[in-house]
């Protein structure tokens, strides 16, 4: 034996002894640990950015199916609570399911019935208003200060119609423009009535065939995450309902007083626009403001405003915060970008369908990550049935 070796008591075998500072010598990796910890989230990163481009691609490939099929999801949310209350009360599924998509059908025809109805029986007088409205504008421009002559105004008339036709397809349109045809808007409205049939029929089977195609230590927390998202998706849905109803009836009923020739036109444009976060508010308010304008002068547009800046204040700190309350988690800034890149994306069904899905998108994700932490809210009243029985 050395000063290098020694005898371990135990068992009497001699081993060498480890010098001070030995383990320096050991090889070291050349990547500082911060940046291995950048470059695993940067290629992560860079798979998930990669994946949701490819899922965009497809969408947009197939723009009209998934249009339909997000239609048909938010009517279902909207129904099944109907049908399910139906089904607790003894009704048959079928019966339960065609009254409701009966009564809700009738419900949207009749608004397009009255409105097509008071557009056609004022549409005489809107012509002659009209054409006193442009007179007044054109003889108000004329005087000072504005003293714009009649050549200037031709021109202007020119560049906002070229102006209109050419952003009004990036406005209205986008990437996912509904169908330009009969034939397209007829086929999507097929599709969609088709899937909510089906949706309200057997919507949890449905779902439990997606989660099979997912490996099985995924299914509990993917199917929680069902859960989670379409008790978020009604929720979202019946409010909306209740705020565009009480937007069009308030802006509606302003118009009306103000003795607007389209006050019902009006009240059911402020109800559609309702469903568009931020910007349906904006544009709704802009055509009630001008009609007011054009067909009764600026002191009722003025008035017209206020009744706009009023309901929609009451809808922003009265409504909003009473209905909605924790049931639809998604902060203010997320709603604005959402719809923001939702319009630039896809146009009006992008801003439309934009906050629901963040808001489910939310919800599932946290409800993913509580069960496979093994955790679950206090308040979380657990899964609720998708289908209608």
């Amino acid at each position: 034996m050395n000063r290098f070796t020694r005898v371990r008591p135990s068992t009497g075998a001699v081993e060498p002894v480890r010098r001070a500072g030995a383990h320096r010598s050991e090889p070291r990796s050349a990547v500082p640990s911060g940046v291995r910890t950048a470059s695993e989230w940067s290629w992560r990163l860079l798979t998930i950015v990669g994946l949701a481009w490819v899922v965009i691609l497809l969408v947009v490939q197939f723009h009209e199916i998934v249009i339909a099929l997000l239609v048909a999801l938010l009517v279902t949310a909207l129904l099944q609570p109907t049908v399910a209350s139906l089904r607790r009360h003894g009704w048959p599924k079928w019966l339960a399911i065609t009254l409701s998509l009966v009564a809700f059908l009738a419900v949207v025809a009749a608004l397009i019935g009255l409105v097509v109805w008071q557009v056609r029986a004022g549409l005489p007088h809107l012509e002659k208003q009209s054409a006193a409205a442009y007179d007044r504008a054109r003889e108000a421009l004329r005087q000072p200060p504005w003293n714009v002559s009649d050549a200037e105004f031709a021109g202007y008339i020119k560049n906002a119609g070229s102006l209109l036709r050419k952003d009004g397809g990036v406005l209205l349109g986008g990437a996912l423009r509904v169908g330009s045809t009969a034939g397209h808007i007829l086929a999507g409205a097929l599709i969609a009535l088709f899937a909510t049939i089906f949706l309200l029929i057997d919507g949890r089977g449905i779902w439990q065939w997606i989660t099979r195609l997912f490996p099985r230590g995924g299914r509990p927390a993917l199917d929680a995450g069902g859960d989670a998202g379409w008790r978020t998706l009604t929720s979202f849905v019946r409010v909306q309902i209740l705020v565009a109803v009480v937007n069009g009836v308030g802006i509606g009923l302003v118009a009306f007083f103000l003795g607007l020739p389209l006050a019902i036109p009006i009240g059911v444009i402020v109800l559609l626009f309702s469903f568009i976060p931020v910007i349906g508010a904006i544009v709704s308010g802009i055509i009630a403001v001008a009609i007011a304008l054009v067909f009764a002068g600026p002191v009722q547009a003025i008035i017209m405003l206020a009744g706009v800046l009023l309901v929609h204040l009451l809808e922003a700190h009265v409504m909003q915060p009473l209905l909605v309350g924790g049931a639809v988690k998604v902060h203010p800034l997320a709603v604005v970008v959402g719809v923001a890149a939702g319009t630039g994306i896809a146009g009006v069904p992008g801003a439309l369908f934009a906050v629901p899905l963040i808001a489910v998108a939310n919800a599932m994700i946290s409800a993913m990550v509580r069960v496979t932490h093994g955790t679950r809210p206090a308040d979380d009243p657990g899964p609720e049935p998708v289908e209608a029985g």
